[in-house]
């Protein structure tokens, strides 16, 4: 245990998933799920990142997949909620035998267990020992938790005029975050 790469691995991870940043995007999901599921979203991104590092190139192999796709996918997801954040619209009609499966889906993947984190873990693992990148990942978790438990608390403290700017900005970040992802990993040949 090595606590200089512990606290690098935790930087890192750190600014790749971002959950500052999220906020906004949180509070939609919030609104349009009436909760989030905190508990829910923060073990499924655990299983996702702690699989991932131990599993990861296996999965993708096993389905055919290279990180390249994987990339591409989460990028789709996150360029139509970034569209819902700008035009204030819903595109992805909600299945109502689905409540509560915003806390997974774009919740725990791609948001916080995204392409971006996922393979990021796998290049860890070249650079780092497990143990490092495993404390790393459980202490942004935490972090994760507390602030998707505090999301009520976020939302009354930002204010309706305040969310609303917040949101079209950060739905605009987060469009072009989609685009980066999909222009890196698209090779048109």
């Amino acid at each position: 245990m090595d606590f200089k790469e512990i606290f690098s691995v935790t930087l890192i991870l750190f600014s790749v998933i971002d959950i500052i940043g999220a906020i906004p995007f949180i509070i939609v999901i919030k609104q349009r799920e009436g909760h989030i599921h905190a508990e829910k979203a923060t073990i499924i991104a655990a299983v996702l990142m702690v699989g991932f590092l131990f599993l990861g190139q296996s999965i993708l192999k096993l389905f055919g997949l290279d990180v390249a796709s994987f990339a591409v996918a989460g990028s789709i997801v996150i360029f139509i909620v970034a569209m819902e954040m700008i035009l204030g619209r819903v595109l992805i009609k909600d299945d109502p035998d689905a409540k509560g499966s915003g806390s997974i889906v774009p919740l725990a993947f791609p948001l916080i267990a995204g392409a971006g984190t996922l393979t990021t873990i796998l290049s860890l693992r070249a650079v780092y020992e497990q143990t490092n990148i495993l404390i790393g990942i459980l202490l942004n978790l935490v972090f994760v938790y507390l602030v998707l438990r505090s999301s009520s608390w976020l939302e009354r403290k930002l204010g309706k005029s305040v969310f609303a700017v917040l949101r079209k900005v950060f739905g605009v970040i987060l469009l072009a975050i989609a685009v980066k992802i999909f222009k890196d990993n698209v090779s048109f040949q």
